[in-house]
C-alpha cells in the first residue's frame, strides 16, 4: 500500500514539474492567456514615444508596440520608466520586451535577445550654434558630453574620450548644452531633427553623423523568449511586405523611411 502511495505522489510530482517546465518555457503563452503584452518606455523621447497635446502616449515605438500585441492577439500595456530601468526590467521579467528606440550593440546582445532591426538610425553630434572647437567626434577628447547612462550615446561619447554627464530626458540633456554646462551632446538624428522643428529658435547646431545603426526591440535571453521572439519577428515582417513599417517610421520621422539600412538603398 505504501508503495503503490509513493508511486503515485511520485508521478504526481513529475506530472507537476513537467506542466510547471512547460509554462515556464513559453512566455508568449503566458501573455495570451493573461491577454496582454507589458512594453516597457520612456514617454518622454519624441518622435519615438511621447505623450500628445492631449496626453496620450503615442509615437513610433508606441504604434509598432500595439500592432505587434494585436498580431500576438492581445492588448498592449506600456509601463513608463526611466531609460536606465528598461533593460533591467527586461532582464527582470518585470517587462516582456521594451520599444524604446533601442539601439543594437554585440554588448547589449550578449545579455538580451533582439528582434530583426525595424529601423536604421543615425546618430549625431550637437553642440551650441556659437562652438567652433568641436567639428567631429574626434574632438570630443577632454571635452564633457550630457547623455542617458548606459545609453549607445553615452557610450561613444566616451569612446572618444568624452567626460559624460548623466541626465534623464532630451530637454535637460540640451538644457545642459545651451547652459554651456557641457560641450555637447549625442543623440538620435530624428530625435534632434524634430526637436528643432518644434524649436527652430534652439541655439544649437549638428556638426557630425554616423552612419545608420539597426534599432530593434529586446527581450530576455531565454528559452522561455524564444517563441515571443518568433511572434514579434513575424509581426515585423508582416508590417514590412504589406508597407505599414514603413508608413509609420515615415509618420513619424518626417516623411523619411527608415527602415532600410545605408548598405541597402
Amino acid at each position: 500500500m505504501k508503495s503503490m502511495i509513493h508511486r503515485i505522489l511520485c508521478l504526481t510530482m513529475v506530472f507537476v514539474l513537467v506542466v510547471f517546465a512547460g509554462s515556464a518555457e513559453d512566455l508568449l503563452s503566458t501573455i495570451r492567456d493573461r491577454g496582454y503584452l507589458i512594453i516597457a518606455t520612456e514617454g518622454d523621447w519624441q518622435p519615438w514615444t511621447y505623450h500628445d497635446a492631449d496626453n496620450n502616449l503615442t509615437g513610433l515605438d508606441v504604434e509598432i508596440g500595439k500592432a505587434i500585441a494585436e498580431y500576438i492577439g492581445v492588448e498592449a500595456r506600456f509601463e513608463e520608466t526611466r531609460w536606465d530601468s528598461i533593460l533591467a526590467g527586461v532582464d527582470s521579467g518585470r517587462f516582456d520586451i521594451a520599444c524604446n528606440g533601442v539601439g543594437y550593440t554585440e554588448t547589449r546582445a550578449e545579455k538580451y535577445d533582439f528582434s530583426t532591426p525595424y529601423v536604421y538610425t543615425h546618430k549625431v553630434l550637437v553642440v551650441r550654434k556659437d562652438n567652433e572647437d568641436i567639428h567631429g567626434f574626434e574632438d570630443l577628447k577632454g571635452k564633457k558630453t550630457a547623455n542617458t547612462a548606459s545609453s549607445t550615446y553615452a557610450a561613444l561619447a566616451e569612446e572618444y574620450g568624452a567626460e559624460v554627464t548623466g541626465v534623464d530626458t532630451l530637454a535637460d540633456t540640451l538644457q545642459l548644452v545651451l547652459q554651456r554646462r557641457v560641450d555637447a551632446t549625442i543623440n538620435s538624428q530624428v530625435t534632434i531633427n524634430d526637436y528643432l522643428l518644434v524649436h527652430p529658435e534652439a541655439e544649437i547646431k549638428i556638426v557630425a553623423e554616423t552612419e545608420g545603426d539597426p534599432v530593434a526591440y529586446p527581450v530576455r535571453k531565454s528559452e522561455e523568449t524564444q517563441t515571443l521572439l518568433a511572434a514579434v519577428n513575424e509581426a515585423l515582417e508582416a508590417m514590412r511586405q504589406d508597407g505599414t513599417l514603413s508608413e509609420i517610421s515615415k509618420k513619424y520621422f518626417n516623411g523619411l523611411d527608415l527602415t532600410v539600412s545605408d548598405m541597402a538603398q
